[in-house]
C-alpha cells in the first residue's frame, strides 16, 4: 500500500501544479486554438474543470500503467477520480459563491486544490476496495464523453450559465 500512497501523492502534487500553470497556457500560446481544446480559454465554471481533467487524466495514465499489476481496480477508480474531480469543481464553486453573493479568487483556488484532492482520496479508497469495478465501463465510457464535450464546447459554446464567465 505504500507505493500505491506514495504515487497517488505525487499524480495529486503533479495535477495540483499542471492545473495551476494551465490556467495560463492558451493565453501564453497566444490564443491558439489547438491549445484552447485542453486547456482554459476563459473564466467560465466549464472551462476552468479543464484544470482538473486533462492533468488528471495524463496523470492517471501513467499511474494505471505503473500500478495496474498490483491493484487491478486503479483503472476505475481513476477513471472515476477524473469525474469526481472535475464535476466538484462547479458544485463548490456555485455553492460557495451562491452564499457569499460572489466569487472570491482565494476561494477560487481553494476550490481547485479541495477538487484534487478529494479525488485523489476517492481514487485511493475504490483502488483498495473494488467497489466500482461492476461500473468500469460505463465510468470510462463517460470520461470519454466529457472528453468529447470538452473539445466541442470550447469553440460552440452552449448559452447556458455554466459556460459564460462569472460576473459575481
Amino acid at each position: 500500500m505504500k507505493k500505491l500512497n506514495v504515487y497517488l501523492l505525487i499524480g495529486t502534487i503533479f495535477v495540483i501544479i499542471t492545473g495551476t500553470i494551465s490556467h495560463f497556457v492558451y493565453e501564453l500560446s497566444g490564443s491558439n486554438l489547438i491549445i484552447g481544446l485542453f486547456f482554459p480559454v476563459n473564466e467560465s465554471t466549464w472551462e476552468h474543470m479543464k484544470l482538473i481533467f486533462f492533468p488528471m487524466l495524463i496523470c492517471a495514465l501513467f499511474l494505471n500503467w505503473q500500478l495496474k499489476k498490483e491493484y487491478p481496480c486503479i483503472t476505475c477508480a481513476l477513471h472515476f477520480g477524473i469525474l469526481l474531480g472535475t464535476f466538484l469543481i462547479p458544485v463548490i464553486f456555485y455553492t460557495y459563491s451562491g452564499i457569499l453573493g460572489t466569487n472570491l479568487t482565494v476561494l477560487d483556488i481553494s476550490t481547485f486544490i479541495i477538487s484534487v484532492i478529494l479525488a485523489f482520496y476517492v481514487v485511493y479508497r475504490l483502488t483498495l476496495t473494488c467497489k466500482m469495478k461492476p461500473y468500469k465501463l460505463y465510468i470510462m465510457l463517460l470520461v470519454y464523453i466529457v472528453a468529447i464535450c470538452f473539445l466541442i464546447f470550447t469553440y460552440h459554446t452552449p448559452n447556458i450559465g455554466i459556460f459564460i464567465s462569472p460576473t459575481i
